[in-house]
């Protein structure tokens, strides 16, 4: 009896209560020193002004990379930048909606070299940027796994 509750829960209750893991896409905007480190761009969120990296869902009709370099615009004014083609890393956390449930999130983190910043961009209005080292950036962002990759970069 216990094997089939055990199974009835593992195959059926389990999966409906359990949310699978939306997929978002981040931008780690970067640029070289002369020391031939990198400093990293951060912006901070709309709603808590927490630090982040731009970030969003992906984009009908781009792919992964590409959807990560538009975020990078709308949110950062990244313009003129090299992305790569494969992700650097990954990172979950979970995004909070107005409604306040929370959501897990896998993030496809692509590093973006920046060509330009540009003053005038979408989100200007809504959002500080800031330049720091990728140790520093490692220190302002909440999430361990991101902290991780920034400290890897």
């Amino acid at each position: 009896m216990n094997s089939l509750i055990s199974r009835a829960w593992s195959e059926v209750v389990d999966p409906l209560i359990r949310r699978p893991k939306r997929v978002q896409v981040a931008a780690l905007c970067y640029r070289s020193r002369e020391d031939g480190k990198k400093d990293v761009l951060l912006i901070t969120s709309r709603d808590t002004g927490r630090w982040i990296l731009p970030k969003g869902w992906p984009i009908d009709g781009l792919d992964a990379a590409d959807a990560a370099m538009q975020e990078a615009w709308e949110e950062a004014g990244v313009t003129n930048g090299k992305v790569s083609p494969v992700p650097v890393g990954t990172f979950e956390y979970n995004k909070r909606f107005d409604s306040g449930a929370p959501v897990p999130c896998v993030t496809d983190v692509f590093a973006i070299e920046v060509g330009e910043l540009a003053n005038d961009y979408p989100e200007q209005s809504e959002r500080q940027r800031k330049w720091v080292s990728t140790a520093e950036a490692a220190t302002m962002v909440d999430e361990p796994e991101l902290q991780r990759l920034l400290d890897d970069f």
